[in-house]
């Protein structure tokens, strides 16, 4: 086993709206939280490119919700949704992004969402995280998330697509982050 806690998601575009997914989540007994408002930059290092791989590669986000800003690292390990991830809070955000700067990062994408969020009992993996996520410009998704020490989040995921795939909504995968899915649906504008 790995010494470091992996953060493994699985991302869906859900097809068909919330109302279905909302009832197939709570027949469970997870019940979705109120709606969160979350504005993320995200940040590459400055010799990183989109097209590159991501594996091994640190990456940082800027995020605000309800006032707090929380600063984050994800370092993607398997693939680019199974990261080590530290997360604190920070004070002044405007600051944070001038020492990333300072550090050799540059802003990518600029992430708003809406977020919903619940837990859900898994079995094998515990309880997981589920987030619902209408983002502008990308449209409507679920992730699941759990936190694991397993080397391999390939195998985290697969437990993690059969959870979702059980609750008989109609999702399509997605195996890329949001900054990818808002910069792709930008550019189609």
């Amino acid at each position: 086993m790995s010494d470091q806690v992996q953060e493994i998601e699985v991302k869906y575009r859900v097809l068909g709206g919330t109302d279905g997914l909302e009832a197939a989540l709570a027949a469970r007994g997870a019940v979705l939280s109120a709606p969160v408002r979350q504005d993320d930059q995200a940040y590459a290092p400055e010799t990183w490119n989109y097209g590159d791989d991501k594996q091994g590669v640190s990456f940082a986000r800027l995020r605000t919700q309800d006032g707090r800003h929380l600063f984050t690292i994800k370092t993607p390990v398997a693939n680019e949704l199974a990261v080590v991830e530290h997360e604190t809070t920070v004070g002044d955000r405007e600051q944070m992004h001038h020492a990333l700067l300072a550090m050799g990062f540059r802003p990518t994408m600029r992430i708003v969402k809406t977020r919903r969020t619940a837990r859900l009992e898994s079995g094998l993996l515990g309880v997981v995280s589920v987030c619902v996520d209408e983002v502008e410009h990308a449209g409507l998704f679920v992730e699941f998330e759990a936190v694991t020490r397993t080397e391999s989040g390939e195998a985290a995921q697969e437990g993690l697509d059969v959870l979702a795939r059980s609750l008989g909504v109609e999702l399509e995968r997605e195996t890329v982050t949001y900054d990818l899915l808002v910069r792709a649906a930008v550019a189609a504008v």
